[in-house]
């Protein structure tokens, strides 16, 4: 069954796109309603797939990964097999932050992240390099970030 979104459930999902720590009071508050029907609001939109779910944001740079790349991979061939294994095979890559599969030139942008040119050298060579029916990897290399928003407009 369908569920269309009123405001204070598009309140509640804006509110925690900032804060997704929020307690269910502090939520409640947020929103201008009392905990219960929130917290009953939120439970509903988890389950029905609004919020996916809740992660922590760790700064690469800190964590001695701030080689960012996005690679454009076109594979010599493609079918629903290729894809399947392609798919499978990437999954399995930890450098590999996002994936998607493109319309154009390419196949595949995927988004990675390294310590440094020669890991992430060594991660084309070894790792995406030896996937059957890659035909082509061209490689962008991200120099600042001038905007980064996790946050969908509502």
């Amino acid at each position: 069954m369908a569920y269309t979104l009123d405001e204070t459930d598009l309140q509640i999902l804006k509110t925690l796109q900032k804060n997704a720590k929020l307690t269910t009071k502090e939520l409640a508050d947020a929103v201008h309603l009392t905990p219960t029907p929130v917290f009953e609001r939120q439970k509903r939109l988890e389950r029905q797939g609004y919020i996916k779910k809740y992660v922590a944001i760790l700064d690469p740079d800190k964590l001695n990964q701030s080689l960012l790349v996005y690679c454009k991979v076109k594979m010599a061939q493609i079918n629903n097999a290729i894809a399947t294994a392609f798919a499978r095979q990437i999954q399995r890559m930890p450098e590999v932050t996002e994936c998607y599969n493109t319309s154009g030139s390419y196949d595949y942008l995927l988004k990675v992240r390294a310590t440094d040119m020669k890991q992430y050298q060594e991660f084309v060579l070894n790792k995406l390099g030896v996937i059957e029916n890659v035909a082509s990897v061209e490689s962008t290399f991200v120099m600042g970030e001038i905007k980064q928003e996790y946050a969908l407009q509502l």
